[in-house]
């Protein structure tokens, strides 16, 4: 656990493009999650009122579908970002392509899976490990909202679904893609439950406001790692 002695420093890491699209993207993944299992496995519901009272499947079938294009827009405004943001919502923050990424990879399994090291890893923004595993994320995304467009393009006749309907004939038919959509989502669901683990983890021991950070956009650093970060920038 970080010393509270420790002279810390503020820093703007999170810019509020990054943290707008953070908390969308939970929404939308909560909303996608729930209404998805239900289309997936629908109860039975039965009741002696109205016929128009009894439309629950559709009214889940819309917010499925209209968080699904939330999510998908996000996601396009965040690959965007990607090359327009600060240094730490920047692309090649996110994909290990030096020696260094890879041992600071290594690190941070050591301390955070392993846990048989106490080494400090002095990351302002993402620790390497946790950028490339949300780059890996960012890829599921996509393969995420390729899957539900291209079911969706054979039950609309909207311009935008019919631009995937190429994806269920190249990925081997409806089946096959319903079966991989539908595992991704079991997918959002652990990496959900991960995230929020390592995310209150690592405020407890860091100490550095990591879950206020993604509220307010700052985060409390190490004058001393801050000053080896700026050195290295230069």
């Amino acid at each position: 656990m970080r010393n509270r002695s420790v002279p810390l420093r503020e820093v703007h890491v999170w810019e509020m493009p990054v943290r707008l699209y953070h908390w969308i993207n939970a929404l939308c993944i909560v909303s996608l999650c729930i209404t998805g299992y239900l289309i997936g496995d629908p109860p039975a519901f039965t009741t002696s009122t109205e016929a128009y009272a009894n439309y629950w499947f559709g009214t889940v079938r819309f917010v499925h579908f209209s968080s699904a294009f939330l999510f998908f827009f996000n996601f396009v405004f965040r690959t965007y970002w990607g090359f327009v943001g600060n240094e730490f919502s920047r692309w090649y923050h996110f994909i290990p392509y030096s020696k260094k990424h890879w041992m600071e990879i290594k690190d941070v399994i050591m301390v955070d899976v392993l846990q048989v090291t106490n080494k400090k890893i002095d990351s302002i923004g993402h620790n390497n490990l946790a950028a490339f595993i949300y780059f890996m994320t960012f890829l599921i995304f996509l393969l995420q909202s390729l899957t539900g467009f291209g079911m969706y393009s054979a039950m609309s006749s909207s311009f935008f679904p019919k631009l995937f309907a190429w994806i269920v004939p190249f990925l081997g038919g409806d089946m096959h893609v319903r079966q991989i959509h539908h595992i991704l989502m079991w997918g959002f669901i652990l990496f959900a439950m991960v995230h929020v683990y390592l995310v209150f983890y690592h405020d407890y021991i860091e100490r550095r406001g990591i879950t206020s950070s993604m509220i307010g956009g700052w985060k409390f650093i190490e004058e001393d790692v801050i000053e080896r970060h700026e050195k290295e920038k230069d």
